[in-house]
């Protein structure tokens, strides 16, 4: 279960703190502005996303809907705001409390359902053990120490060269 941190009650209480102080200025009107707390601490209690072997269930503060695994087509980052599923019938569904910064814990409930973006198609061959192009990367890795090599002695040299024609521009100091 992926939900919103239990800290941000610590907001809930600054919200009911501020609305304390108009409250005893007036307190036959303003009551209402503790209903702002209120709907917050509910609000926090009620949205999360919850993943099982069944599918993924997103529950936000006034709805809530449950996704089979066989309906799931993809994931979406958005720049801001929660992440997104991607679904077979082209639609999008935001699930509440996922964020970018807990995608890992969603990849890890999934079971591998839901692939991890982090990993590289080459990063999981080799995770997954596979040796079918060994020997071209093997070939490639001694391409590149031969085109590397003569590269670094130019380089090497040049930097000899520069630093002879530095020590010889400068002028002796005569002693007095």
């Amino acid at each position: 279960m992926i939900r919103i941190p239990r800290l941000a009650h610590i907001g809930v209480f600054l919200l009911l703190f501020c609305a304390a102080f108009p409250f005893f200025g007036w307190p036959a009107g303003l009551w209402v502005l503790f209903a702002i707390p209120v709907a917050v601490a509910v609000w926090i209690e009620r949205t999360r996303t919850t993943v099982s072997e069944s599918g993924i269930d997103a529950r936000s503060m006034f709805s809530s809907r449950h996704i089979d695994w066989s309906e799931v087509k993809g994931l979406r980052i958005p720049k801001r705001g929660y992440l997104q599923l991607h679904l077979a019938d082209d639609s999008d569904v935001r699930l509440p409390a996922v964020g970018y910064d807990r995608l890992a814990d969603l990849v890890a409930a999934s079971g591998g359902r839901i692939p991890d973006p982090f990993i590289g198609p080459e990063d999981a061959d080799a995770a997954d053990g596979s040796d079918t192009d060994e020997t071209a990367a093997e070939a490639s890795a001694a391409t590149a120490e031969a085109s590397a090599a003569p590269e670094t002695d130019a380089v090497a040299t040049e930097t000899d060269a520069v630093a002879t024609e530095s020590e010889s521009a400068q002028p002796e100091n005569p002693k007095p």
